[in-house]
C-alpha cells in the first residue's frame, strides 16, 4: 500500500510490547519503516534528544512518564527540540475528563483502543495533511482546541 506517508518517522511509546508490536505492524504495513519504540514517557523524551521523530504515538497510562506528561514537557520544555511535534495519544478510555486532559496538555489527536488499522491511519492524515495551527496563551500552549463540547463522543476524531 502507497500512502505517500513512508518518507515520516515514528516515535511510538507504549509500556506494553504487545500494543507496541501491533502499532508499529500498522505503521509498517501502510510503507511507515522508520519506527522508533520506547517503554516509555522518559524513554520517549530521550529517543527525541537523539532522533527527530515526525510525529509521536503515545499511550496515555505509562510509568514514570506518562503519555500526558511527556506531552506537557515536549511543549513547554525550554530545551524541547520540537514543541510543534503532533502527539497522537491512545487510551483504553474515552471518559470526558481524560479527553480533557490530554486536550489540555496540548495532544494533537486521540485514538480510543482498542485501535485499529484504520484509526491510527486516519490519525496519521489528519496531522500530516490537515494540522492544526498552533497558539500560545497564559496557561496552554498547543494544537487550537476545537469540538471539546463532543470530546467523548468523537474520542477517535480531532479534539
Amino acid at each position: 500500500m502507497n500512502s505517500g506517508l513512508g518518507a515520516l518517522k515514528v516515535l511510538l511509546v507504549d509500556d506494553n510490547q504487545h500494543m507496541r508490536a501491533i502499532v508499529s505492524t500498522i505503521l509498517k504495513g501502510v510503507g511507515i519503516h522508520e519506527v522508533r519504540e520506547a517503554r516509555d514517557g522518559a524513554e520517549g523524551l530521550q529517543a527525541l534528544r537523539d532522533w527527530p521523530a515526525d510525529i509521536a504515538i503515545v499511550d496515555f497510562h505509562m510509568e514514570p512518564i506518562d503519555g500526558v506528561e511527556f506531552t506537557r514537557m515536549i511543549r513547554n520544555a525550554k530545551d524541547s527540540r520540537n514543541p510543534y511535534l503532533p502527539i497522537i495519544m491512545m487510551t483504553g478510555f474515552a471518559d470526558r475528563p481524560r479527553v480533557v486532559e490530554a486536550r489540555d496538555a496540548g495532544v494533537t489527536e486521540l485514538v480510543v483502543k482498542p485501535v485499529t488499522a484504520r484509526s491510527i491511519i486516519d490519525r496519521i492524515n489528519a496531522v500530516v495533511f490537515h494540522a492544526r495551527q498552533f497558539v500560545r496563551t497564559d496557561d496552554y500552549f498547543g494544537p487550537s482546541r476545537r469540538g471539546i463540547d463532543d470530546a467523548p463522543q468523537q474520542a477517535t476524531a480531532a479534539l
